[in-house]
């Protein structure tokens, strides 16, 4: 391996560091300047000032930022998100179920989108130009110009309430075998995953073809190689690097997904108890969920960077 590939991996896990740093303060920041507090949504409107008072007191809510935030991080740091401001649960014990249900509904999500879209793209980049390509196009173009929340919308009124096929709600509670779990997730999982799949067959197909057009792709069908040859040998393994990071930055997009569907299925995930804990204006779980988004898209977009890296011709020499 090049003697410079190790150098820009350790860069890379820097420049992740640093930017975990800058969204641990931009997510205390911002929660911290948002309008009303637990408090206010406790106590109601018709609270007076000495109970508004007493209440932040007992809550810690009058010490002043910089104290709350190092106390906040330290926490953090050793695993603790503290306690919601709520009902005094742990934050940590109740993100972990909503997590690994998110956790659950986006990697079925990717199941399905990431094979679908690496054939659909890498065929449209290899029949360029053709009918194929073209429809595949057209229908891709589509899929993108429709939000989340429509095509999940769209999904209810067509499966649920018309044809009474499957449930509006995803109740994760009562799978217990595969075929619950396929009536329970199909709605919410092909809504995430077409929006997904249409952003990362357009990426695809952009990488490969602008592998196939690359010099050494005309040097080698000049010498004679086959079709299947040139596309296992000499055009996937150059375009790993690009495809890997489409696929990293559409899955990181399935986090601003996951939000909308949840909310509109009714989903126990980690989105919708985020948006829960917003209206309530509990700030620890806000934190907690927040930074918990922050930290899976820097892995992903870390990951596609590595690959990236390592997928370069001098990374692939020994």
């Amino acid at each position: 391996m090049n003697s410079s590939i190790p150098t820009l991996i350790g860069r890379r896990f820097l420049a992740a560091a640093a930017s975990l740093i800058f969204v641990i303060v931009m997510v205390f920041s911002i929660t911290n300047i948002l309008p009303g507090d637990a408090a206010d949504a406790l106590l109601g409107q018709g609270a007076t000032p000495e109970a508004v008072a007493a209440l932040h007191h007992d809550m810690g809510l009058d010490q002043p930022a910089f104290f709350r935030f190092w106390s906040w991080l330290w926490g953090v740091l050793h695993g603790n998100f503290g306690h919601s401001l709520l009902n005094g649960l742990s934050v940590a014990k109740s993100i972990g179920p909503r997590l690994y249900n998110s956790l659950l509904l986006a990697g079925a999500s990717a199941a399905v989108s990431v094979p679908v879209s690496l054939f659909l793209g890498m065929t449209s980049a290899i029949w360029k130009d053709t009918a194929y390509d073209r429809i595949v196009s057209v229908i891709i173009l589509g899929m993108v110009s429709v939000p989340e929340f429509v095509i999940a919308t769209m999904a209810v009124y067509i499966f649920a309430v018309r044809l009474h096929l499957l449930p509006a709600l995803a109740d994760v509670s009562s799978v217990h075998s595969l075929g619950q779990f396929l009536t329970a997730f199909f709605m919410p999982v092909a809504s995430l995953a077409l929006v997904t799949l249409a952003q990362m067959v357009r990426m695809t197909r952009a990488a490969m073809a602008d592998t196939l057009s690359a010099a050494y792709i005309e040097m080698a069908l000049l010498k004679g190689v086959g079709p299947a040859r040139l596309i296992l040998v000499h055009a996937i393994p150059n375009a790993i690097g690009p495809i890997v990071n489409a696929v990293a930055l559409s899955l990181s997009s399935l986090l601003g997904g996951v939000v909308v569907i949840e909310v509109v299925f009714t989903y126990p995930g980690i989105a919708g108890l985020m948006v829960d804990a917003v209206s309530s204006r509990d700030v620890p779980m806000v934190q907690a969920c927040a930074l918990v988004f922050c930290v899976i898209y820097l892995l992903l977009t870390t990951f596609a960077d590595i690959v990236t890296i390592l997928s370069l011709p001098r990374g692939r020499k020994a």
